[in-house]
């Protein structure tokens, strides 16, 4: 069954599909439907997840050997594949499609892909999906929605922006939709609840901190870890929120992790700057960082600036200072 974005939130409340298939270039909606899902699992019982990121050389047996202990225990349970290209190959369908006849009461299957072509459409695999589970197309918000996702996702934070409030943040972030919801959470963060003038927005951008967190950004990727070190310890002593670093420096892995992926996979990563919203001035920064590291190390970057969020957030235990130090000079390595 194919459903709309919008028809999402009404069908988790009235059930959950054995099997998923999102798709989309937004990795940001893909994120939060991802998150969707995985909220309305949770509240059905299923208490452990597992990830999978199909890359080259991806062993598709250790994704299906994953279900054989699955009767053996009580736990329901959630399996997600990512598939960076969209593609699997014949091995990986063959094990797609066993999976998708495994999901059930004790199995949730979740595929994210990005936007499929005609063919990763029309294949066995994703048809199979279809059949069975659950299909979500995610389709990108074009220029001229931009200022009402904006606006609407504003309200929603609990800001009440004027019109020119919501036409500078949309210059600001040329399209890029990740990067409009953390600049939602920047302002959400230094302004609080409430009316939202594009003056404030100004200020809040400028007086945020005189280390900015863009610039901590673009000292860990231009390998300069000393600088890094620095700039975060002058955030600190500003008094600037740990989460509000976090989101700075989750960005640029996110887009990392998504290009290393896209190059790996043979693709153009000039291209795909230019698709994730890279500015041209910084590519230079993007590219050579992306050079310095292998492959596999910006996931294992943010899965470690995930943990320092939570511990921002005070959701587990930890210094998050101290583990964002630890992601800073990782990435500047």
């Amino acid at each position: 069954m194919k459903i709309q974005a919008n028809q999402l939130s009404s069908h988790l409340l009235k059930s959950l599909a054995p099997c998923y298939l999102i798709t989309g270039d937004e990795f940001l909606l893909v994120g939060e439907a991802l998150d969707d899902v995985r909220g309305a699992a949770r509240k059905r019982g299923f208490t452990s997840r597992e990830s999978h990121v199909a890359t080259t050389g991806f062993d598709w047996s250790a994704l299906t050997a994953s279900t054989g202990n699955l009767s053996l225990f009580a736990e329901q349970r959630i399996i997600e594949l990512r598939l960076p290209t969209g593609k699997p190959g014949k091995v990986g369908s063959a094990a797609i499609i066993d999976l998708v006849e495994q999901s059930g009461p004790e199995l949730l299957f979740i595929v994210t892909a990005p936007k499929l072509d005609r063919s990763s459409s029309a294949s066995k695999w994703a048809k199979t999906i279809d059949q069975k589970g659950v299909s979500l197309p995610l389709w990108p918000i074009g220029v001229r929605e931009l200022p009402g996702w904006i606006a609407n996702r504003m309200r929603v934070a609990g800001l009440q922006p004027d019109r020119d409030a919501v036409t500078l943040i949309a210059d600001r972030v040329e399209g890029n939709l990740l990067a409009a919801q953390q600049e939602i959470e920047k302002l959400r963060l230094i302004l609080g609840a409430g009316k939202v003038s594009a003056e404030a927005v100004t200020d809040a951008v400028a007086n945020s901190s005189r280390y900015d967190v863009y610039k901590l950004a673009d000292a860990a990727l231009a390998g300069d870890a000393n600088r890094s070190v620095k700039i975060l310890g002058g955030l600190r002593a500003e008094g600037v929120e740990p989460v509000i670093v976090m989101w700075a420096l989750t960005r640029e892995l996110r887009t990392l992790a998504t290009l290393d992926d896209v190059i790996r996979q043979g693709g153009d990563l000039g291209g795909a700057m230019q698709k994730s919203g890279v500015w041209r001035n910084r590519q230079g920064l993007v590219r050579s960082c992306i050079t310095r590291h292998r492959h596999g190390d910006f996931h294992k970057m943010l899965k470690a600036a995930g943990r320092a969020d939570a511990a921002a957030k005070g959701q587990r235990a930890g210094n998050p200072w101290h583990m964002a130090t630890d992601v800073v000079v990782s990435l500047s390595q």
